[in-house]
């Protein structure tokens, strides 16, 4: 083969050609492929490439449109949120007042009913005290008028049996007694 080349170039007849430069036919034929592929590029594959760019570019608007409502769902949730914590801290500071005035209120009805308990039995030991002491005199008076009775009569040498002196002598022997004190 390499053979034939060298011949075909030595022969005489045929002019020097560029070998840069393709035959004429090669390139009537290249630019028919050219333009064949060029008209089943622009008519088909471009057409089915928009079409599909298209639907691409609509589907990441879609989901962008889609993204920008979640977050505003988001942003409202957030936001509602946010004000149900507050409104829930505000209740739990209401609350926590409330407990406290009613633990006020609690610790000043004990306090009273401690005061109005204390002041009851105090009356009633005052009470219990003074019944006592009556009774003491009155316990103190038949005996002290007994033993004066007796003494009197011992000292007169006469029986002092008349209540009613009997009574006289001990109530002015007590009250004599009382103004010695």
């Amino acid at each position: 083969m390499l053979n034939a080349l060298v011949a075909y170039a030595a022969e005489e007849g045929a002019a020097p050609r560029n070998p840069l430069l393709p035959e004429w036919y090669d390139i009537i034929w290249s630019s028919v492929c050219f333009l064949v592929i060029l008209f089943v590029f622009w008519k088909v594959a471009l057409p089915k490439m928009k079409d599909l760019l298209d639907k691409r570019a609509e589907a990441i608007e879609g989901n962008i449109a889609k993204a920008d409502e979640a977050q505003r769902k988001a942003e409202a949730a957030l936001e509602e949120y946010t004000a149900q914590l507050a409104e829930a801290r505000k209740e739990a500071g209401e609350i926590r007042d409330a407990a406290r005035e009613d633990g006020k209120k609690i610790v000043a009805e004990a306090r009273d009913s401690a005061s109005v308990e204390a002041s009851r039995l105090t009356a009633a030991a005052h009470t219990q005290i003074e019944a006592e002491r009556q009774s003491a005199l009155v316990s103190l008076r038949s005996e002290v008028g007994t033993l004066a009775l007796d003494l009197a009569g011992g000292v007169i040498g006469e029986s002092l049996s008349d209540d009613a002196k009997a009574k006289g002598v001990v109530d002015r022997f007590l009250a004599d007694l009382e103004k010695a004190k």
